[in-house]
């Protein structure tokens, strides 16, 4: 049955109480309290109104004093690199990648590096035995390292361990899909697990201030597995990518609360181990002492780092009727297909009766929309058989108009290209006018660069 909630309030000052008295508890007037109707109240809202009996939370303005998080160097330029300087005490990060890409190789040279420094850190497999992981690590050359290592699933035995001691610097668990809390039911790996084994180690990390990397796990799709929710509690979500039968690697941060996404590092696959790539476009270059129809040289931009890389072009000519098959490999099929239709209906250029392929060395992927003039030039030096120079890089966007727009980091673009010998470039007339110390040809639309390219 619900009831009026009565209460009284101080005419003077405002203050609220739950039943009459003489003198106000918070001004002290006399005769000052009267009662105020408030709305009616039922056992149901009573239990449930969330507006008293908390504890008063401290507000603070945008200009208050924020201390700079203290950032734990791993030693590793390239890792450090990726994730804006180092691993930030009592964060949690969550790595994920295909199966034998070399996640847990990365954290085992990492961690063995921040132990070097005298830092405790803490390895916890749950995917491997104790043993099998010594071994990998003296097969890397880690086998001195001071690391204290386990092999454990058992997310309340592993919090017990590491509330024995000191909290260690860095603690590693290689994977998350394999750890389990006994108060939930349920298998490892299964969303509940997941979620509670994940909450209780990023919560024994924010108290200890120990920054805890978490290894994911991959669906077909490369998505990391279990519940979405996993992404969210953490701190920062990396993607190590690549190729198997490369042998370069890409970390990229898709989630940084302590910095940018705009970042990587390159590590390429050795015999001992990852080792990091100071010359990314190493990788991507192909060595060729003259031009080649249907090459052409694009300076990529990763984050700010400039990466070159090659685009490949194959045009083979079909007997009348057939239907022409287009393939891209490491590049947009849709975006192909457009520059086609762009090139015969805004350049005169016929590509209906060829087959066309799209090639970008080294195992690269672009997405870029910069890579589309490049892209542009190798199909119409592959169609013609006219080689573009071979100390040429270009980069631009192409609308449908044909319209040749300018992208962003034009000049750190040039001055890479510069830094590794080239001395000519094909840019939108927009960046014609930056100085980068080499020659620029710059074209208003993409009719003028075929024109250009094949010498009319």
């Amino acid at each position: 049955m619900a009831k009026p909630k009565t209460r009284y309030v101080c005419q003077l000052c405002g203050s609220v109480s739950p039943r009459w008295a003489g003198q106000c508890a918070e001004c002290g007037e006399w005769n000052s309290m009267v009662e105020d109707a408030a709305g009616v109240v039922t056992p149901f809202s009573a239990r449930h109104d969330l507006r008293s009996g908390g504890r008063r939370v401290e507000l603070v303005g945008l200009d208050a004093e924020a201390v700079l998080p203290r950032r734990l160097a791993t030693g590793i330029a390239e890792f450090d690199r990726a994730i804006g300087g180092g691993l930030v005490a009592g964060s949690a990060t969550l790595i994920g990648g295909d199966p034998g890409i070399g996640k847990s190789t990365l954290l085992l040279q990492a961690a063995a590096k921040v132990a070097a420094q005298g830092a405790p850190v803490a390895y916890i497999s749950g995917e491997e035995a104790a043993d099998q992981v010594r071994l990998r690590a003296r097969r890397l050359g880690l086998g001195a390292a001071p690391l204290r290592l386990a092999a454990a699933t058992s997310v309340r035995d592993i919090l017990t361990t590491l509330g024995e001691s000191a909290p260690p610097a860095l603690v590693v668990i290689d994977s998350i899909q394999t750890m389990y809390s006994d108060l939930i039911e349920g298998a490892p790996g299964t969303v509940s697990q997941v979620r509670a084994a994940a909450h209780e180690l990023i919560r024994f990390a924010k108290e200890s201030g120990a920054a805890i990397v978490l290894v994911g796990h991959v669906t077909k799709d490369g998505a990391i597995a279990g519940p979405r929710v996993l992404e969210h509690m953490v701190d920062t979500v990396l993607s190590f990518e690549g190729e198997r039968s490369h042998q370069y690697r890409i970390l990229r941060a898709t989630k940084n609360r302590y910095g940018g996404t705009d970042e990587i590092g390159v590590f390429a696959m050795g015999e001992e181990g990852l080792a990091e790539v100071a010359n990314p476009s190493a990788l991507f270059l192909t060595d060729r002492g003259e031009a080649v129809p249907g090459a052409v040289v694009f300076p990529a931009l990763e984050g700010t780092r400039p990466v070159l890389v090659e685009i490949q072009a194959l045009t083979v000519r079909l007997a009348s009727g057939a239907t022409p098959r287009r393939a891209a490999v490491g590049w947009d099929s849709g975006r192909l297909a457009m520059l086609l239709a762009v090139l015969e209906a805004r350049c005169g250029l016929n590509f209906s009766s060829a087959e066309v392929y799209l090639n970008v060395a080294g195992g690269y992927r672009v997405t870029d929309p910069a890579a589309d003039l490049a892209v542009a030039a190798a199909l119409v030096s592959a169609l013609s058989e006219r080689p573009v120079p071979a100390e040429a890089v270009a980069f631009g966007e192409v609308a449908l108009s044909g319209e040749l727009r300018p992208v962003a980091h034009g000049g750190l673009r040039l001055k890479e290209a510069a830094k590794l010998g080239f001395e000519r470039a094909l840019v939108p007339a927009a960046l014609a006018g930056e100085k980068a110390g080499m020659q620029l040809n710059g074209f208003r639309t993409l009719g003028q660069l075929v024109d250009h390219l094949l010498g009319r």
